[in-house]
């Protein structure tokens, strides 16, 4: 089973259709959403607190507790540094961005009802995912080689001839073909077989690096409504419309760790270019019970973002082979009437259920004497039920392969990840006008451990807050520790390798609001 799981996550990263992989699964959904200053103070635990514009993106019940009006502004700074390591070598590198958390406002309206107590509407904006970040390491592989991925490319679609094997992978294949990084040899008669020239050097050593530019982000648009019947329950929920623009710019080096001239080989690069851009839909449900005064209940389901989403993708290759060929580059769009590959496609992200309890400190009707609370959420989040889906246009008809191929993709992601549960906590004491919070949250391991790839996230947070006169103002820093994999290429019948990304990341928050 792990043999083919390692051939279809291979053969997908050139394929010839589109430019997706299951990375890119993962990295529209493993993600930490931002929100305002108070709720990223407290670890980001909103789901049984409410009275806070960011329960909009989290349990819209929370908003059932407003009986005033919200309006929220929340500028946010980020910056971050990473060290990057591979095959013993580590680099480091860094990148800042300027944000925003949950902003918007609430509109609430007191009843007289018994079992109504009041009712709120909210129309808010978040940034639920941040790509910004920059990646870099290098090191002398000795195991094998990123074109080998290539060479099984060509194998595993046999049997094919050589103008096939020049035109079939614009992607991938096909280019590093025709500059000689692939070469074919003869096998007896008028029989011959594809081999890698990089390949017959992994003994002595190659010499790769991986450069990468990621940028982009997911902006959520949402409107939350809930309702508070007779104080003891609320409930709610929201609808989101998500904005996803991603790109990536990234080139791979491999070189002749010698310096011998006379090898065939020197060195050869694969620069990527792919952006990503399109719409979704969601929505979140709610509701938050208080069995006694003190003490708050929440339960909320997320159901999974629907994407209609739009790929741009092209490549190059370059490769020197000295004395050989010489110096050659081929690019995709050679093959694509001379634009970017575009591609058309859906992409559903995981559902998430998140259980959560807290505990208020003098827990009374005027919220302004209320002493503090304590808070914690748990949330599950089933990774591997993200999946593509093909998204075709009235009268045209789809090409034949994509079908397939994203039937291969969907089973990659589901034996490449897994479900994972997330842990928040936090708490507030307040001292008249002013409180003080702290908080803390980790994000467990979406990978199944297939080549030993691990990851998690851990936030540690804390702030200070101001309330007096209907003005407010919250200050909050988040210290969070990340740990990820990258691995520049797959394969089903050598060993290859990841880098271990260790990241730190510091986020500055403040959000700013009135009460009307």
């Amino acid at each position: 089973m792990k043999k083919n799981l390692l051939f279809i996550l291979s053969s997908l990263i050139v394929f010839e259709a589109s430019a997706q992989e299951p990375a890119d699964a993962l990295r529209f959904s493993w993600t930490v959403p931002g929100g305002t200053a108070r709720q990223q103070a407290i670890g980001g635990a909103m789901g049984s607190l409410g009275g806070d514009l960011s329960a909009t993106f989290v349990n819209p019940a929370g908003l059932g507790f407003y009986k005033t009006g919200d309006a929220v502004f929340s500028p946010a700074y980020r910056f971050s540094k990473r060290k990057n390591s591979y095959f013993d070598r580590t680099e480091n590198n860094e990148d800042q961005k300027f944000d925003f958390g949950t902003t918007g406002f609430v509109l609430a309206h007191g009843n007289n009802s018994k079992k109504i107590r009041s009712s709120a509407i909210s129309f808010a904006f978040n940034t639920t995912a941040n790509f910004k970040s920059d990646i870099l390491y290098r090191g002398i592989n000795n195991q094998s080689s990123y074109s080998q991925k290539f060479v099984e490319e060509i194998r595993n679609n046999r049997p094919i001839d050589i103008t096939t094997a020049g035109e079939k992978f614009p992607f991938g294949s096909s280019l590093a073909f025709n500059t000689y990084w692939v070469d074919t040899f003869a096998t007896g008669g008028s029989s011959y077989d594809f081999y890698s020239l990089a390949s017959r050097l992994v003994s002595t050593g190659l010499i790769q690096e991986q450069s990468i530019t990621n940028r982009g982000g997911i902006y959520e648009g949402s409107l939350g409504l809930a309702v508070n019947m007779n104080d003891k329950l609320m409930l709610g929920g929201s609808l989101g419309v998500p904005y996803l623009h991603y790109s990536r710019a990234s080139t791979f080096t491999e070189a002749d760790a010698t310096d011998n001239p006379n090898n065939n080989f020197d060195y050869a690069t694969v620069t990527e270019d792919l952006r990503t851009e399109g719409l979704g839909f969601n929505a979140k449900l709610g509701l938050i019970y208080k069995p006694q005064e003190y003490w708050r209940l929440g339960l909320a389901f997320h159901s999974p973002t629907i994407y209609s989403l739009t790929d741009k993708y092209e490549t190059e290759i370059t490769t020197n082979t000295e004395s050989y060929e010489g110096l050659l580059t081929d690019f995709s769009t050679d093959y694509t009437s001379g634009s970017a590959s575009e591609f058309n496609y859906t992409l559903i992200t995981p559902y998430k259920f998140i259980g959560s309890v807290s505990y208020v400190l003098r827990e009374i009707q005027d919220v302004t004497k209320q002493k503090g609370f304590l808070t914690a959420d748990v949330e599950y989040i089933n990774y591997k039920a993200s999946s593509f889906h093909e998204e075709t246009e009235e009268g045209i008809e789809s090409d034949p392969t994509t079908k397939p191929y994203l039937i291969s993709l969907n089973k990659a992601i589901d034996n490449a990840y897994k479900g994972a549960f997330n842990f928040k906590v936090g708490g507030e004491l307040k001292f008249t006008t002013l409180m003080v919070r702290a908080g803390a949250a980790l994000y467990g391991n979406p990978y199944k451990n297939i080549n030993e790839e691990k990851g998690n996230k851990l936030n540690l947070s804390g702030g200070l807050g101001y309330r007096n006169k209907g003005l407010f103002i919250d200050l909050t820093y988040v210290h969070s520790i990340q740990k990820d994999v990258h691995t520049p290429y797959r394969l089903e019948s050598a060993p290859y390798a990841h880098a271990d990304i260790k990241s730190t990341v510091g986020n500055v928050l403040m959000s700013v609001g009135f009460k009307f």
